[in-house]
């Protein structure tokens, strides 16, 4: 078989013809019957003429094509398996044994095809996803009326009608109507999530039983069901360790194995043989140490492998980073929106002075109005959960790392982390350490420099946090902890709730940084977990950069090793039990693919096989190889989840 295994994935309507409008699949039909006829002249009416006719014509047309790749790979000064069964093709009409040579050439373009379809059905799930989004949309036109065009005519700004049931043709927004919405094709998730004015959907995704009407945010060719696709073509270009080692290994296998054939052919003459059985032994050693198996063993394992992942939105962008999850010895977790939703609530207010809960409250929205910070929001929504008027400010600034200021109703306000004044303070420290030892964030609002309220915003924990942590320690992950810029306090509250083996607080991002390589020197191979936008540094300086929610930001999907596509924590130890049952099957395809290789050379050495024998023997065991490789398509053991209905 071909000595190099094409993981392009092909998407064309090329790569999905039938096999009767490939030529070269025609050509091996042919052959075939001419094949099956030469043999049946051959056991019925005993013509050898006839026979040798069909046999012939056997040779001439199944063995055009691969005479055609033998010659290209000599050309490119290439030794190839395909060589080598070219050479034993010709020698074995040299000793005129035509019905083998016969036989070798059907067999062997048999074995090519089974590669291919063990090739393509492995990126199957692939070219699937990517027929997953209708050809055509529903159109709005500026009338209020429907009209039907091609998923490519739509552009930013289009507004497309998806009715129950229909799957949505592009990724955008909903402007009007509510239903859930079905996005494991893309993200994996299990369970269908609500859909309504405002949420982000996905191309591909399966509509429930509402009607919505969606506003495009992407062009077609940007969309995430395409870029999944572009993600999985280059990551079957990242070619892990051993990968490598098996295309140097057969770069050398090969040549080694053509010179031992002829060494066979010179030497058993010396010891008596005729020339006749020392050439026809060497030609069977050229036929059996062909391994197909021994090519493909790799390759197929990881293919199907990335595949596998892709459907269930774990996007591993090859197999370097296949073999990387296999390896991890520690994970580091950023706290907030990866452990935590990182969608902090008001949790209290404690007011002092004769401040009330409410004023202090309505003052501090007030400040934080202005303000984009997941704190500022948490506060500002408090108080309009609770019905507060807030008032207006002016002269509104974020000061960098030291919180807001602004001017209400005459009045100097101030809200932002407390101070080391603040925590010496008896009511104000009181207030602040009971918030943090609850696991909020404490901001004080301050009239001038005298505090008025303390304010705890919580950021609650994601419900499989916990169950992920602690399937982590199951898989026998050494160390698994959190890297924040929270305070200590906060950290060490989530930490022991999470049961982490180890927190570290208060850190800068060139600090997470230096965590991630002092991690490493003492651990070895570690993943940094975060968003894939901030903590750029620790994630560029770990082994693994896993991105979460990746569908929904594209710098994510763009800058990790790893992206979990759906926003949920524990698709990381599947994607590591994903990654190990992978490393499982690579090794036991080698083992079995160089066990079967040594059987069949030791037996052409000794005779004990034919041509036809040999090349049946090692075909069988590729299709072996092959099976075992495609079993990475079935879903192993906490891999997947049961989906749940709406």
């Amino acid at each position: 078989m071909n000595a190099e295994f094409d993981t392009s994935t092909q998407l064309t309507a090329q790569s999905r013809r039938r096999w009767w409008q490939s030529s070269e699949m025609v050509a091996l039909a042919v052959a075939a019957v001419l094949l099956a006829a030469g043999l049946a002249v051959e056991w019925t009416i005993h013509s050898e003429p006839v026979a040798l006719t069909f046999f012939w014509a056997t040779i001439v047309i199944g063995g055009a094509y691969p005479l055609r790749d033998a010659i290209r790979a000599v050309r490119n000064r290439r030794l190839t398996i395909t060589v080598l069964l070219i050479m034993a093709a010709i020698g074995a009409i040299a000793l005129g044994v035509i019905e083998e040579a016969a036989m070798l050439v059907v067999i062997f373009s048999l074995g090519e095809a089974m590669e291919a379809y063990a090739t393509d059905k492995a990126r199957g799930s692939i070219s699937a996803l990517l027929e997953l989004a209708p050809p055509n949309a529903n159109r709005l036109t500026a009338g209020g009326f429907t009209e039907t065009v091609a998923v490519e005519a739509l552009h930013p700004g289009d507004v497309v009608l998806v009715r129950p049931g229909e799957r949505l043709p592009t990724d955008g927004t909903v402007t009007e109507g509510t239903s859930w919405v079905d996005a494991s094709p893309v993200t994996g998730e299990s369970v269908p999530v609500e859909a309504s004015a405002g949420a982000e959907v996905f191309g591909g995704s399966l509509n429930g039983n509402g009607v919505l009407r969606v506003q495009v945010t992407k062009e077609h060719y940007d969309t995430i069901l395409a870029r999944v696709i572009e993600q999985v073509e280059e990551a079957q270009a990242n070619r892990s360790r051993t990968e490598r080692f098996a295309d140097r290994f057969s770069a050398v296998y090969t040549p080694a194995m053509f010179a031992l054939s002829v060494l066979v052919a010179l030497v058993l003459p010396l010891f008596g043989f005729e020339w006749r059985e020392a050439i026809y032994r060497a030609l069977v050693i050229l036929v059996v140490s062909c391994s197909c198996a021994l090519v493909i063993s790799v390759p197929v394992s990881v293919v199907t492998a990335i595949a596998r992942g892709a459907r269930d939105g774990i996007m591993i962008k090859g197999g370097i980073y296949l073999e990387r999850l296999a390896d991890i010895k520690a994970v580091a977790f950023d706290k907030t929106g990866t452990l935590t939703r990182g969608r902090p609530a008001l949790d209290q207010v404690t007011a002092f002075g004769g401040t009330t809960e409410q004023e202090a409250l309505a003052l501090a929205a007030a400040v934080e109005a202005g303000s984009e910070h997941p704190i500022a929001a948490a506060i500002t929504a408090g108080a309009r959960d609770r019905g507060l008027d807030i008032p207006t400010a002016r002269d509104a600034r974020a000061l960098p790392g030291a919180g807001m200021e602004a001017v209400v109703d005459g009045r100097a306000m101030h809200i932002g982390r407390p101070s080391d004044a603040d925590r010496t303070d008896p009511q104000v420290g009181a207030a602040v350490a009971g918030a943090e030892a609850n696991g909020c964030t404490a901001v004080v609002l301050r009239e001038d420099t005298r505090p008025l309220a303390v304010l705890a915003v919580a950021d609650q924990l994601r419900p499989d946090a916990h169950s992920t942590i602690a399937e982590l320690h199951e898989l026998g992950i050494e160390r698994v902890l959190m890297l924040t810029g929270d305070n200590a306090t906060v950290a060490k509250t989530t930490a022991h709730a999470l049961g982490l083996d180890d927190y570290r607080a208060e850190l800068l991002p060139e600090d997470k940084s230096a965590a991630v390589r002092e991690l490493r020197e003492q651990y070895g191979v570690i993943a940094m977990v975060g968003d894939g936008v901030n903590d750029a540094p620790a994630l560029a300086n770990a082994d693994l950069a896993v991105a979460m929610g990746a569908a929904g930001t594209d710098v994510a999907l763009e800058t990790s090793d790893v992206a979990l596509m759906a926003d949920e924590l524990d698709r990381l130890p599947a994607a590591i039990r994903l990654s190990r049952r992978a490393r499982n099957n690579i090794k036991i395809n080698i083992a079995l693919s160089l066990a079967v290789v040594a059987i069949l050379i030791i037996a052409a050495l000794a005779g004990w096989m034919t041509l036809t024998t040999g090349l049946l023997l090692n075909e069988g065991s590729a299709a072996l190889i092959i099976l075992n490789g495609l079993r990475m398509m079935l879903p192993g053991r906490g891999e997947t989840r049961q989906k749940r209905t709406a």
